[in-house]
């Protein structure tokens, strides 16, 4: 038992209480910047997400405005939405020098692309030997591709010979071209000296033009058909002009080959009317139109049903609409005359050659002359084409 004195017992036994102390100030020591920086970085974890969240939100509701922007500027098909007649400030310092009337060089490509920015001016009129590079064709039959017809298309190719509009024609710098309709608008509009004027006249399946010069012109360029829709009579035929086949099923390549070969023609089952037995054409005048201005028109410009790339109710488009579809990819101005049915006039005639009436087209089963009119009338309203008898 000690006997020392309270002050010296403290200091002796205080050194005892710091050593026991010490380990626990170390872990304090070492505890304390711990939980500190686990509270740092806790909280700073929990602002990122915070700032993450409100930035995913930000991006869908951005991507959804967007999306909204597009919806309201164009329409499903992609075609700008407030059309007008206008040219762009672009277009208009191209070609605002041009003297009035003068041919304007990639004004049709331009003026489409302005509404419709998918355009792809990049497309022949016609088939030719290298016709598989066509990507777009090959995996459709027809009406809207090649796929199953390649060999017999090769061996009509080969033996006409000449893929273009001419020598004369395709060395043109610039080309204006008009799609003539059969509507009964054509009727008493004199346009016939007008017509003539163009570049290319394109003239469409057996509509006449003896008898009809003053309202439809003399000139022919090109004469688009099918079997069906072919001039059936050899003298009604004009003495110049492309035989440019639009084949709508299989059978029709066969007829072409026997037209092309100058084969009689023995059978014609598989076609729904009669057609032509023979064409008074070399067949260096005869071309194949590229079917690509089929699926095109169709499927992206008017929105036709797409039914797995067949032929269909209601999927195909007009001959005349594929022929804009062509001039639209080949041509610097398009116009056209001859277009619109007025559905609210049903006893007038249908075609200004003869006298079936309007009605009679409610009774198509391939077209839908609604929507295609839809389409053709933005083309008119943008300037894109230009529409000599206004009935679009």
């Amino acid at each position: 038992m000690s006997f020392l004195p309270r002050g010296r017992r403290f200091c002796e036994d205080a050194p005892r209480d710091m050593r026991a102390r010490k380990p626990t100030r170390t872990l304090m020591l070492v505890l304390c910047p711990t939980l500190v920086l686990c509270f740092l970085y806790y909280s700073a974890a929990r602002l990122q997400l915070r700032i993450w969240g409100f930035k995913a939100h930000i991006d869908v509701d951005s991507s959804l405005y967007a999306g909204h922007v597009l919806s309201t500027v164009y329409d499903k098909q992609g075609f700008l939405r407030k059309l007008d007649g206008k040219l762009p400030l672009e277009l208009q310092y191209k070609y605002g020098n041009l003297s009035k009337g003068e041919c304007r060089p990639g004004f049709s490509e331009a003026k489409m692309t302005s509404i419709y920015p998918k355009f792809s001016k990049p497309a022949p009129m016609f088939l030719d030997l290298n016709f598989k590079r066509l990507s777009k064709i090959n995996t459709y039959p027809p009406p809207f591709g090649i796929k199953t017809q390649e060999k017999i298309i090769k061996l009509i190719l080969a033996h006409t010979k000449n893929y273009g509009l001419g020598s004369e024609l395709d060395s043109l710098n610039c080309k204006r071209c008009i799609i003539i309709g059969n509507g009964g608008i054509l009727s008493n509009k004199s346009l016939g000296s007008k017509i003539d004027e163009y570049d290319v006249v394109i003239r469409l399946n057996k509509a006449p033009i003896s008898g009809f010069e003053r309202d439809v012109g003399s000139k022919t360029t090109m004469r688009i058909t099918y079997p069906e829709g072919a001039i059936q009579y050899p003298e009604r035929y004009e003495n110049h002009s492309l035989f440019v086949f639009s084949a709508f099923k299989p059978l029709d390549f066969k007829w072409l080959r026997q037209m092309v070969f100058k084969e009689r023609l023995h059978h014609t089952e598989g076609f729904w009317k009669s057609v032509a037995l023979v064409v008074p054409r070399d067949p260096e005048d005869m071309r194949i139109l590229n079917p690509y201005f089929i699926q095109e028109a169709a499927f992206w410009f008017i929105g036709l049903p797409h039914n797995n790339g067949l032929m269909g109710h209601g999927n195909i488009p007009t001959l005349g609409t594929v022929a804009i579809a062509m001039a639209l990819h080949n041509c610097d101005e398009v116009a056209v005359a001859g277009f619109g049915y007025d559905m609210n006039t049903p006893r007038a005639p249908l075609h200004y050659y003869e006298s079936v009436r309007m009605a009679t087209i409610k009774e198509s089963w391939t077209h839908n002359i609604l929507k295609e009119k839809e389409f053709l009338r933005k083309l008119v309203i943008a300037g894109v084409i230009q529409d000599l008898t206004k009935g679009i």
